[in-house]
């Protein structure tokens, strides 16, 4: 299959050029795309990481009503994609101001924007493309705001930018050391700690106070927390009652014998 030269200039390793048998007129909608490479995630931390920054995210969207935060799908910006050039989406993105409710890849013609929020997770195989030719797409092609990368198996190897001017400036950490996500209102942070039983230095996404996001366990637990303590603090007003009364019906005992 011929390509022209702007898909030519779009190929590399992270994209798939073998198209499906058929694909119908354009413009196709998520429903009409493929949606699976079959390709999984690079290793068990990556996979972690990625749920991580999804799930803690997920939960802060549902309580504003809307938003949309997932992962490694299919992210289509260009109706040159449809035609054989499969973009595989950014490991975590996050797009505001749209309902949420479940997509079976990014279709920018169909949601009416590109995600506003890029994360990619670097590795041995994929560094190179994440800080060079990725990062160009996610600037020059889909205006993507706000670009961060994260090495789970080197936390120091961070960093934000926020598009420009058609450019992307470095963002600055802040005192605590976290990385502002200025779009969001929220920042990224390295935590260290225990994930669904493996420990490591994670990313995370902290609020306007610098608290992590709370995963649903996290949250559970809390809730828990909270509970236990509001019972107990019951107990305590009753055993406290108790004791008043008694001491009452004591003094009361005492002036009738006097």
């Amino acid at each position: 299959m011929a390509h022209t030269a702007t898909a030519h200039s779009l190929i590399a390793p992270w994209i798939d050029e073998d198209p499906p048998e058929h694909l119908p007129d354009p413009p196709p909608t998520q429903d009409e795309l493929p949606c699976d490479d079959g390709e999984p995630m690079e290793t068990q931390r990556h996979k972690w990481q990625m749920d991580l920054l999804i799930e803690t995210l997920d939960r802060w969207l549902e309580a504003r009503g809307e938003g949309y935060v997932n992962g490694n799908m299919f992210v289509y910006y260009t109706l040159e994609q449809t035609r054989g050039l499969h973009f595989k989406g950014p490991d975590v993105f996050v797009a505001l101001g749209v309902p949420r409710g479940e997509r079976k890849s990014w279709v920018v013609w169909e949601q009416g924007k590109a995600p506003d929020v890029v994360i990619e997770l670097l590795s041995a195989t994929t560094w190179r493309q994440d800080k060079g030719e990725k990062l160009r797409v996610y600037r020059d092609c889909m205006r993507v705001p706000e670009y961060f990368w994260f090495d789970p198996f080197n936390p120091d190897d961070w960093a934000g930018f926020a598009l420009s001017g058609g450019t992307y400036l470095a963002l600055e950490r802040d005192s605590a050391g976290r990385l502002p996500s200025p779009l969001l209102g929220l920042s990224l942070l390295l935590w260290t700690g225990v994930y669904r039983g493996l420990p490591g230095t994670w990313l995370r996404w902290a609020d306007a106070q610098g608290r992590p996001l709370p995963t649903d366990g996290e949250a559970e637990r809390a809730r828990a927390d909270i509970e236990r303590a509001r019972a107990e603090a019951e107990h305590l007003r009753a055993e406290r009652a108790e004791s008043e009364l008694a001491a009452l019906r004591a003094e009361l005992a005492a002036y009738r014998q006097r």
